[in-house]
């Protein structure tokens, strides 16, 4: 068996390579509002990660970030792109991140609610995307508020407004077109957190493959296809992550 082959092998052991695509995080990956079909930038590193495999590829797409893990975790697909989070890397191998993407917390006009360090207070309850970035590091980060799970991350404000919530937290870029659509919403100054997004795979499909993952994502940032690809989805509000050194 060929180093190739084996890769192969390694990642596509049906055949094709499956990649799971999180249509919730509209920096990462969409759809056409006509022909439903999936874009982004992760769609693009899939396609390019297929071709250099030399595999044919199928997009594997969910609603939320949780079900897109969940789908690497139990070999429904065989690579995703996620944030870097401890409780994921678990069973999951993480190259270094591709991508920064800022976390930001959204409120009423009139709440009393003026600066994050004012967010972690008993009386709050945050609405967060069920099993999101953002879900899993203010499970660990808050420890006076109450977080209120939406389905997924498109639905926070929804969710937040329906239920009268004091705090909605997710992707800055997201919750921004969101106060401007539903009106009468603000975003708190600054971030929260700094989301790494990165592509993994399961552990058991071994250290050669995760290293040539690894490798691939440092050339997609070096040779700039992930900053090409931001900009020709129009994607503002993230930045190419640095190189690893």
């Amino acid at each position: 068996m060929t180093m190739h082959s084996s890769l192969q092998q390694a990642f596509a052991p049906q055949g094709t390579l499956r990649a799971s695509i999180n249509v919730g995080n509209p920096i990462l990956a969409g759809r056409h509002p006509e022909t439903g079909e999936v874009f982004g930038v992760s769609v693009d590193l899939a396609q390019e990660l297929a071709r250099r495999l030399a595999l044919p590829l199928e997009l594997v797409v969910w609603e939320s970030a949780g079900k897109s893990v969940e789908a690497v975790e139990n070999h429904l697909a065989d690579i995703g792109f996620f944030a870097i989070d401890p409780k994921r890397g678990q069973v999951i191998n993480f190259t270094a991140a591709y991508v920064l993407i800022e976390g930001a917390y959204l409120v009423k006009e009139d709440s009393p609610v003026h600066h994050n360090s004012d967010v972690d207070q008993t009386e709050h309850r945050i609405t967060v995307g069920k099993g999101s970035a953002y879900d899993l590091y203010l499970s660990r980060e808050i420890q006076h508020a109450t977080l209120m799970r939406a389905p997924t991350s498109p639905a926070v404000v929804s969710h937040f407004l329906e239920h009268g919530h004091e705090v909605a937290a997710g992707v800055k870029q997201q919750l921004q077109a969101d106060a401007e659509r539903y009106g009468n919403l603000r975003l708190l100054p600054g971030r929260f957190m700094v989301i790494q997004q990165a592509m993994g795979m399961h552990k058991e499909r071994g250290a050669t493959a995760s290293e040539y993952l690894s490798t691939f994502i440092e050339e997609m940032k070096s040779s700039g296809f992930v900053a090409e690809a931001l900009a020709r989805h129009g994607i503002q509000g993230a930045s190419v992550a640095p190189a690893q050194v």
